[in-house]
């Protein structure tokens, strides 16, 4: 099956908005998504590796910007709707 496997990473990035919080430390989220997707977001610089054995991973500031704008860009409803 083709695909266009950036759009989908753009997906899995504003899914990660929905488990994410932020610490004193880094934007944090639960890592139970496609390990492929996961992977292409950690080489883009996104997310700390998802291969480690912890249950969250780390957003970049980038990647927690991005994941928050997508979010809103695709499944927000906007003011007044």
């Amino acid at each position: 099956m083709n695909y266009d496997k950036d759009k989908v990473d753009d997906m899995v990035l504003a899914l990660l908005f929905l488990t994410s919080s932020r610490d004193q430390y880094a934007v944090r989220a639960w890592k139970g998504l496609d390990i492929g997707v996961m992977d292409r977001l950690h080489q883009k610089g996104y997310i700390s590796d998802p291969q480690e054995k912890k249950p969250t991973l780390v957003l970049s500031e980038e990647g927690a910007r991005l994941s928050e704008q997508y979010f809103f860009e695709y499944f927000g409803i906007g003011e007044g709707a």
